[in-house]
């Protein structure tokens, strides 16, 4: 008898576990399957990865070749004369998680019964402005979604008495084929294809929903904005997605936030800027001047002798932190208005004003 290390076969160790077997098995199946590949010996190659799968996906074929070593001359004869091809012909579908549950057969205590498949999550974008990120604020959004039909309760029959174990598999969701092997008889166990899985089967179906469990529909939501959101703020409605099929979870709903640009007003991250003119008396003289903020208007001290371009920071007055206490600030830059028109007066006034600075050396700096 030729010898043959299954486990370097399937390039695992001895310790592994039938999922990292598993998940070698579907690589090298993929990899050697006769109608992916083309190069001779592809056929031979895939024959041996799945007479290695058929001993190292059965728990007592493994404990039997652990203890009799690398060879196959215990297993009464060995696989010499075993015709392979059904397992290729049902790899066909490139179905290889089936395929492998056929060696290692379906859970026990009724688990092989597939879930039903929860809903999908959706997205919304959502745009938002300046003032709502910084107070919070509620939206209502219209989306399309499938829903659980009311008529049959997301069950997809016409009535509870129309939902009855699957005849063919008797509610198992699987069934099993028996095969005479050089072991004996050899079972491999499939997906029910009549109810897919499920176990049950649904004699007459939902006139609303045609039997799927659910329908589309519009729907309004409330969305609450917190404050503090900025572009790329990510909400998660839980349970506001799409309905899952047969009485599964729906799906979730994210919300993701985007900030329009402000007219007067730009952010950087939880602060806000912004420029203002300033007249050239306050600027010398110093007072008081109105500014915008986001909760309107607030008085902002000049101090005398203010230069243009200079920024003063109003504390608290910009952004909420969004995820935890207190705000950002409002920086605000001067830029210094100079009037475009004088009167006769107002220019002999500030010729006086010039000269007497010269001779006081007040503008010596702008001079020399």
């Amino acid at each position: 008898m030729t010898e043959k290390d299954y486990y370097g076969i399937l390039g695992v160790d001895k310790n592994s576990t039938k999922e990292e077997i598993k998940k070698s098995y579907k690589q090298l199946a993929k990899k050697y399957h006769p109608d992916l590949n083309k190069e001779g010996g592809s056929d031979e190659k895939f024959k041996e990865i799945n007479e290695a799968a058929a001993v190292l996906g059965d728990d007592q074929k493994r404990e039997q070749y652990d203890r009799f070593g690398k060879t196959a001359d215990q297993f009464s004869g060995g696989f010499q004369g075993f015709d392979f091809s059904d397992f290729a012909s049902d790899i066909g579908g490139f179905d290889f998680d089936n395929i492998f549950e056929s060696f290692f057969g379906a859970p026990s205590g009724g688990r092989g019964r597939r879930r039903a498949r929860g809903g999908s999550d959706l997205r919304y974008d959502l745009e938002i402005s300046l003032e709502d990120a910084a107070t919070g604020t509620t939206k209502n959004i219209t989306i399309p979604r499938l829903e659980k039909c009311s008529k049959c309760d997301g069950s997809g029959a016409e009535s509870s008495s129309d939902i009855v174990d699957c005849p063919q598999c008797n509610g198992a969701g699987v069934y099993r084929r028996t095969q005479r092997t050089p072991f004996g008889m050899f079972s491999t166990t499939n997906t029910c294809g009549k109810c897919r899985g499920q176990g049950k089967y649904v004699k007459n179906e939902c006139p609303v929903c045609d039997g799927t469990g659910v329908v589309k529909k519009t729907r309004r939501i409330e969305i609450g904005v917190p404050a503090g959101s900025e572009t790329g703020t990510n909400l998660r409605i839980t349970g506001e997605g799409e309905a899952g099929e047969k009485g599964a979870p729906s799906g979730d709903l994210y919300v993701i936030m985007y900030v329009k640009d402000h007219d007067v007003f730009e952010r950087h991250g939880d602060d806000i800027y912004i420029k203002v003119n300033l007249p050239f008396t306050i600027a010398s003289l110093g007072g008081e001047i109105d500014v915008p903020t986001l909760k309107g208007k607030a008085k902002l001290k000049i101090p005398s002798g203010t230069q243009s371009n200079t920024t003063f920071r109003m504390r608290g007055k910009g952004i909420p932190h969004l995820h935890g206490s207190g705000s950002g600030d409002e920086n605000i830059e001067v830029i210094i208005s100079v009037p475009e028109r004088l009167s006769k007066k107002q220019k002999e006034l500030l010729k006086a004003f010039e000269k007497e600075s010269k001779q006081k050396g007040f503008f010596k700096k702008v001079f020399e």
